[in-house]
């Protein structure tokens, strides 16, 4: 039997840490389609300076999608300085009502270095538990390794590295080439 269906984008684990003050986020760079790699370099995580003031954000899902996002995160910040979570609430809002925004297939981890957000097409602005968001194909091994790490005498960074390895270790989807942007509260 073959499969005449598109099989699909996979790929991408982003976590966020947040501890002693200090915020980070990290993604791997792969992009798969199907079983086939097709990048293991992709940069999925960014740093954003709209208005002056620092945001980090990082993203799994399509590309194009999340850079669609993006642009109206930062938008949103431009409109309302230093507001991280009016802006996040403004982009799911938009996100949720918009007909062409609807169809976007992706999810956003935000900092500004206080604040860890997860926003989400179905309208969610999540301010995750423990200190920890992760999103994509290997987010839920690496949210459940960092949560076993955060008792430990590490860093947010370390936290952060550490539970990729793990969730690139188990997942196919998820490989250790890392992008990791650190931003103080």
């Amino acid at each position: 039997m073959t499969e005449t269906s598109f099989p699909g984008w996979h790929g991408t684990t982003i976590i966020g840490v947040k501890k002693n003050g200090k915020v980070v986020v990290a993604g791997d760079g792969q992009v798969s389609l199907g079983q086939t790699v097709i990048k293991g370099t992709a940069r999925k995580v960014r740093r954003l300076t709209p208005g002056g003031h620092e945001v980090v954000a990082g993203f799994a899902g399509s590309t194009a999608d999340a850079f669609t996002l993006l642009e109206r995160l930062e938008a949103k910040l431009e409109a309302t300085p230093g507001q991280l979570q009016r802006a996040a609430v403004e982009l799911a809002k938009d996100w949720r009502t918009d007909k062409y925004l609807q169809k976007l297939e992706a999810m956003l981890i935000v900092t500004d270095g206080n604040l860890l957000l997860v926003i989400t097409g179905a309208g969610d602005v999540l301010e995750p538990e423990h200190d920890i968001a992760a999103i994509g194909s290997g987010g839920n091994f690496a949210l459940a390794a960092a949560r076993g790490l955060m008792e430990a005498d590490f860093d947010a960074e370390t936290i952060a590295r550490k539970a990729m390895q793990i969730a690139a270790d188990i997942c196919v989807y998820t490989n250790g080439n890392l992008t990791v942007e650190a931003i103080d509260a």
